[in-house]
């Protein structure tokens, strides 16, 4: 399949293009990793006061059962094994961050955004072991193996980002 895109046309054709692409924050013409993550953290914002502990945890569940589905349709859609349009891992994967260092107040949550945006884009260690770990397969195929891949080194980048947190918070004591 050639390539396409990504664009607000490709992203309405299809409900998981929609939501992939981070509701259209991974159309940012620049770092639409970082967008997708301020996204993230808008609607965390918006929505926390109404979903509490137990409806974070059934949203954030039922985006990561529904996340390598939306990433693998889309990646393929658009002809790349991990398109930088497609947010959907950075959205999960923070608000997993959030959603633990809450009742985390704002300059926390600045924090905790800095330290993701650095695991996610310099790659380091494991995030970087993780993100080799389930590249396209020789023959170009993009199925749920690649799309739970788009999303695992995110959710390395997200536990080491907690796990920075948790040690300085310890220290800080």
């Amino acid at each position: 399949m050639a390539a396409s895109r990504a664009s607000t046309g490709f992203m309405l054709r299809h409900p998981a293009h929609c939501i992939a692409l981070g509701f259209g924050s991974g159309l940012a013409p620049k770092a639409p990793g970082t967008f997708g993550t301020l996204w993230a953290w808008g609607a965390f914002w918006l929505l926390d006061p109404w979903l509490g502990t137990l409806g974070w945890a059934l949203l954030i569940g039922a985006a990561l059962l529904v996340a390598p589905w939306v990433c693998a349709v889309t990646a393929r859609n658009l002809g790349v094994g991990d398109p930088s349009a497609v947010v959907w891992d950075e959205v999960v994967a923070f608000w997993l961050v959030l959603w633990l260092v809450t009742p985390a107040g704002f300059l926390m949550q600045a924090a905790a955004f800095a330290l993701f945006r650095f695991f996610d884009a310099a790659k380091p260690g494991p995030v970087g072991w993780a993100d080799r770990r389930f590249k396209p397969r020789p023959d170009g195929t993009i199925a749920w193996r690649e799309g739970f891949g788009i999303v695992f080194d995110d959710l390395v980048a997200a536990g080491c980002t907690l796990l920075v947190i948790a040690i300085g918070v310890a220290l800080w004591r």
